[in-house]
């Protein structure tokens, strides 16, 4: 049986990324999931927080922002009501937490990049779009480091995308869209490396428990799509 958008359970939504999205920044990308848009930036300050000064190390965080036309009801800018929700922080910190886990923090030296996610339009997965886009404007913000002859060596590591999966009416699925988000009875986010490396689960049983083989076959499934979206995320890299 298909699903109600007539995918295979496996089967992710159509997925498109564009480089170069906007001038300025030297990473950016907008990538659609289906129906989720979202666009990240990778911004460089030649400066690090105070904690690392002096260490010779650099560092990455990332900022996360679902925009007020993005859902069907407005979402008020956090801006107004003085800091960020809970939801945002804690996407924030995966984000960040994520990216970090691949980089080489002495090769980029002591600088900071900034990643930025803007949800323009949201329909399940955004943080997960979010991770996967930001992967995107991270390289290509080396990139341009490397070019610039500002560092000698490329401190990604490895690449990482992430996905999720889930379970609705007895069915374990890949990519879940709202209305498969709202209604399932197990909701998870997968981060992986290209080598199959584990970064984050963040897994929860919305109706009834979930059995360890089924944990198998999602983490089966979230290596399937994490492979496919990297194929995708290399496909129009820039050659140094």
């Amino acid at each position: 049986m298909s699903r109600f958008d007539g995918r295979n359970n496996n089967e992710m939504r159509p997925v498109s990324f564009t480089r170069n999205y906007t001038k300025y920044a030297p990473g950016s990308v907008l990538v659609k999931v289906g129906e989720t848009v979202v666009l990240c930036t990778a911004s460089i300050e030649e400066k690090v927080p105070k904690f690392l000064k002096d260490q010779g190390r650099g560092w990455l965080t990332a900022e996360y922002s679902m925009l007020p036309g993005s859902s069907q009801q407005r979402i008020s800018r956090e801006v107004s009501r003085g800091k960020p929700s809970g939801r945002t922080s804690e996407i924030q910190r995966l984000i960040g937490r994520s990216l970090r886990s691949i980089l080489d923090f002495e090769a980029l030296g002591e600088r900071t990049i900034y990643i930025d996610a803007d949800v323009l339009q949201a329909d399940g997965g955004t943080r997960t779009a979010s991770i996967t886009a930001g992967m995107v404007a991270l390289s290509d913000a080396i990139d341009f480091l490397l070019k610039e002859n500002k560092i000698i060596q490329n401190p990604i590591k490895e690449w990482i995308a992430a996905v999720s999966v889930g379970s609705q009416e007895g069915r374990l699925i890949t990519d879940l869209c709202y209305v498969e988000d709202s209604n399932a009875d197990l909701d998870m986010n997968v981060v992986m490396t290209e080598s199959g490396n584990i970064i984050e689960i963040q897994g929860t049983a919305e109706k009834k428990s979930f059995s360890r083989d089924d944990l198998n076959q999602l983490l089966d499934m979230s290596t399937d799509a994490v492979n496919y979206l990297i194929s995708l995320m290399k496909v129009n890299e820039p050659v140094n």
